[in-house]
């Protein structure tokens, strides 16, 4: 049985932890009472899943733009999003963008859960023959709950640092007194609740305790030990970054090569693997062996089509428009930077400046010239400058390109023949954990070429970056030990590497905030494209300033939440 969007209104009628209210009463704030939930094995599970529905996913959250053109990744072609109050001096702890409620209102559900809904028998359902196999799915509930919570605490300590860490439904009084707990003890809370359930929670749920599923590929979208281990190697990572490990204490370090090492390890135990870069996103995304966790959509949809589809072509809006700042990262197939001598880039008239070029780019940039994108246009894309897709039409991209990776190309979105698919959000991909497994290497021992102490299968973080380069459909030439011995010259080629494979993802705007590298979102290069007389084009760098505030490492909590609770102190410069 898959998961099923299912909305309990008795877990979903009440706000976040700071939200000056009274104690919790169901019958005050449901649409049924606690007896009515607990009758129905089928209610409480509804109340799972709802939890299970507010996982992240960014399709568009800021007023249609995604956290991508918050960052160096995009710029959002409309300027009435929400999404430029990131950069542009509008944001403050009145306006905040924040999540701090619906991450608290997900913590609240799971507490209610531990404390009112385990223990349960369903007499009623005693004499089914799958009895023993809804109870197996039931008691396995705690567990994904468990992780579900820590999932949400690992969002407000990434996005805020020190945030109350509660771990039951509190009353009024209390609610309205909590105070912050160090984000070091919260990311210590998280890794000690993955500790606890790996072994609990199934690896797959190929079957629930001795009764086998029919399906190929049953409980899409449910946590299992894999993703368990890759929220702990996650939350190791951040914990050990600079924003929260000022000291730089190598233990961190450390701790975050082991977690990331064993989620690699248990992916080649339980058969996921790399496979083709460009089948992460689409309707079937959800079957690849790479994806650890994912947030699947409750029903098919275009919107996100809508949204970022070139301006020009019947049904797109234009949207998250990727810079040539992301361009740039992509190397050239020799392994050079473009701007390197013997690259062999030029943007010279009649040249090519996307030829020769990872294959990655391709993958996930619509650019000048390209054709079937999406796959219903058949005309080349005219981003060049008085194109039909190009400015000075409204809503054309301000950057030089569009956005390919997770758009949906078979969509259609004209009048005619109008399709809509189920999408799929990526929280962990293996993908990810090569790379964190290759900075913590890095930053723990500060070579290039040293594996941990004692690993049956040794990897270093250089090779363990070439696993990436090499992985199906990109081959991209190997990183060699002589070329990035220099720590300098590896961590460019790291983070490089790092905001090319994991573009659109929902990375970079963390990453860069981690690393305490904030300087970078200052300043954007853009790209600006007019076609001359003979059908060549010229190729000139405009760049952008944007607004940036060493406050902006964390978010504002929000005014209202200090109204409420005095104890909450507010981050600094807010």
């Amino acid at each position: 049985m898959k998961l099923k969007y299912l909305f309990i209104g008795s877990m979903i009628g009440f706000g976040g932890l700071t939200a000056c209210q009274d104690q919790l009463d169901f019958n005050e704030y449901a649409n049924y009472d606690k007896n009515y939930m607990m009758e129905s094995y089928e209610n409480v599970g509804g109340l799972v899943t709802s939890i299970y529905a507010q996982l992240d996913s960014d399709w568009g959250n800021y007023g249609g733009a995604t956290l991508a053109s918050a960052c160096d990744e995009a710029e959002y072609a409309w300027t009435s999003s929400s999404v430029h109050d990131f950069y542009n001096g509008s944001w403050s702890a009145t306006n905040t963008i924040s999540n701090w409620s619906k991450n608290y209102l997900a913590i609240q559900q799971c507490n209610m859960y531990l404390e009112e809904f385990l223990g349960l028998t369903f007499p009623d359902l005693r004499l089914n023959s799958d009895y023993d196999a809804q109870m197996f799915r039931y008691n396995n509930y705690e567990h994904e709950v468990r992780f579900l919570r820590a999932y949400f605490y690992f969002n407000l300590a990434r996005q805020y640092g020190d945030v109350p860490l509660v771990t039951k439904v509190p009353s009024g009084d209390e609610v309205n007194s909590l105070k912050r707990t160090s984000v070091q003890e919260v990311f210590q809370f998280i890794e000690n609740e993955c500790d606890d359930i790996m072994n609990k929670i199934p690896a797959d749920y190929t079957k629930l305790g001795d009764y086998a599923l029919p399906t190929e590929q049953p409980e899409t979208g449910r946590a299992n030990r894999l993703a368990v281990l890759a929220l702990k190697a996650r939350t190791a990572l951040y914990a050990a970054s600079e924003l929260f490990n000022p000291e730089q204490k190598k233990d961190l370090w450390k701790k975050a090569a082991e977690a990331n090492k064993a989620v690699i390890d248990s992916c080649a135990k339980y058969g996921y693997k790399l496979g083709n870069y460009d089948k992460l996103w689409g309707a079937d995304s959800y079957r690849e062996n790479e994806m650890i966790f994912l947030c699947r959509a409750e029903k098919e949809s275009n919107s996100f089509e809508t949204n970022n589809f070139p301006i020009g072509v019947e049904g797109g809006k234009g949207g998250n428009c990727p810079t040539q700042t992301l361009v740039d990262a992509y190397e050239m197939t020799n392994g050079k930077f473009w701007n390197e001598p013997g690259s062999g880039y030029s943007e010279e008239p009649g040249s090519d400046p996307y030829a020769n070029r990872d294959p990655r780019l391709a993958m996930t940039i619509a650019k000048n010239g390209d054709t079937n994108w999406p796959s219903y246009n058949k005309s080349p894309l005219q981003i060049y400058y008085g194109g039909a897709n190009g400015q000075p039409l409204e809503g054309a991209t301000p950057t030089g390109y569009y956005l390919k990776k997770y758009c949906d190309a078979s969509i259609n979105l004209t009048a005619s023949g109008s399709s809509k698919k189920f999408h799929s959000w990526i929280i962990f991909r293996l993908g990810e954990f090569y790379l964190n497994y290759a900075e913590a290497m890095f930053r723990y021992t500060g070579d290039v070429e040293q594996a941990l102490p004692g690993d049956k299968s040794p990897l270093t973080a250089r090779q363990a970056i070439n696993v990436i380069r090499q992985r199906t459909g990109v081959k991209m030439p190997e990183l060699k030990a002589e070329d990035v011995n220099d720590p300098k010259v590896f961590w460019k080629r790291y983070k490089n590497e790092r905001m090319v494979e994991l573009a659109f993802e929902g990375h970079r705007f963390w990453d860069v905030r981690r690393w305490k590298e904030g300087e970078t979102f200052k300043e954007v290069t853009l790209m600006k494209i007019t076609q001359n007389n003979n059908g060549t084009y010229n190729y000139s760098r405009e760049k952008s300033i944007r607004s940036w505030d060493d406050k902006m490492y964390f978010f504002p909590i929000p005014q209202t939440e200090l109204m409420c609770n005095t104890n909450l102190a507010q981050n600094p410069g807010w």
